[in-house]
């Protein structure tokens, strides 16, 4: 399972592209993006939508794993995580059918 760092450094790597680039193309400050990579910062969604269109990166695939990121980080040291999701999921499920019955 690649977390969004690697996922956006073999991307970079594979096209053989400098930070500069990237950078520039993006709107992204060069120095923010390096600690990205390193995972000692975490984007926001609108920079991890520039970064996998600057790629050709599926969206969606990118807003997951970058998303899972930030959950794993939250969670990852908590004795009751595996009842923390389970709840997460069904506070989820309860919203969207709400939400459907709405339209």
């Amino acid at each position: 399972m690649k977390n969004l760092k690697d996922i956006i450094r073999a991307a970079r790597l594979h096209q053989r592209i400098v930070l500069r680039e990237v950078a520039y193309g993006t709107g992204i400050d060069q120095t923010i993006i390096n600690k990205f990579e390193l995972g000692e910062r975490k984007p926001s969604r609108e920079q991890v939508e520039k970064l996998a269109g600057f790629y050709g990166l599926d969206n969606d695939e990118l807003v997951i794993a970058w998303k899972s990121d930030l959950v794993y980080n939250d969670l990852k040291d908590e004795r009751l995580s595996d009842q923390i999701l389970k709840v997460a999921e069904q506070k989820i499920k309860y919203a969207k059918t709400r939400l459907s019955q709405k339209v």
